[in-house]
Order: C-alpha cells, then structure tokens, then sequence
C-alpha cells in the first residue's frame, strides 16, 4: 500500500484556522465529501463516534483519525495541514497542526490497518512533518507525502 492509493490531490487541504476539534472533524466530512463524494453528514459523524471511543491525536503534532463507512470498497484518505494548531486531546497534550483521515469499508480488515500503519509509521519521521509543516501548497503537500515513500523504497 502506498500513499498515491490512498490519497487524491483534490483530498489534500491546508487549512488558515479550525475554531475546534468538532469544526476540524467538520472540515475533514467536506474535504472528503469535495474529493470521494462522501456525505459530509455521515462522515463526520462516523470521525466524532471513533473519536468518542479515544482521542486520535497521535503526538508531535500529528493526528489520525478514522472511520469506517458503509459504501466504500477501498480505504481513502484526507490530509490537511492547520496554520494554527488545535488542541486535539493528543497523547502528549500537544496541539495537532498535521490531519491525516482514513475512511475504510466497514468490511476492511487487514487493509484499514496497514493503511493505518503506513500513515503512522510516515508521519513519525520528524523530517517529513518539517517538510510538511513548511508547505502550504496543496500541490506540494501531496508531492511531497507520495515522494517520501519513493525515497524510502530506492
């Protein structure tokens, strides 16, 4: 699995404020609704019912939040990097500023979690967030997420 199988350029956002946690998973429904065609309405309300279960605010600044949703047949993903850090209940009580969403069938298994597990085990290299953090194209967001991965395998 890699990036450029989870994720469109059109599902990459950079977005100037969020007011809150509950606006962000708001914005995270449209952006999906904008690139997959995905309700807005039971997309955020499938992030807000994952989120109840724990808070996916995964440290350094880093969030991933998921959820399963009937209709899909593969797992998808939406990424958006905030201007302005929200407090997002993470592990390390750090403000999340880099989003990264998986939307998994709900009949996914062992794909959601390798999806899960590349986007983590990406968004745990420090140089990676620094590149991120100091971009805020759309166009070269998503360049830059896909070509880390290139890196990697050569």
């Amino acid at each position: 699995m890699k990036f450029q199988d989870l994720l469109k350029p059109e599902a990459v956002k950079v977005l100037s404020a969020a007011s809150s946690k509950k606006r962000l998973m708001h914005d995270i429904a449209e952006l999906a609704d904008q690139a997959y065609g995905l309700s807005a309405q039971i997309t955020v309300e499938a992030l807000l019912e994952r989120e109840s279960l724990g808070p996916t605010g995964v440290g350094q600044g880093v969030a991933l939040p998921h959820a399963r949703l009937s209709g899909l047949t593969e797992v998808i993903g939406a990424f958006l990097h905030l201007e302005k850090p929200i407090d997002f209940d993470a592990v390390d009580r750090q403000p999340v500023d880099l989003v990264f969403a998986l939307f998994a069938p709900e009949d996914a298994g062992v794909e959601h979690l390798k999806a899960l597990a590349l986007v983590s085990r990406s968004l745990r290299d420090s140089s990676l967030c620094a590149k991120l953090r100091a971009n805020h194209d759309q166009s070269t967001l998503y360049t830059i997420l896909t070509a880390a991965e290139a890196e990697k395998a050569a």
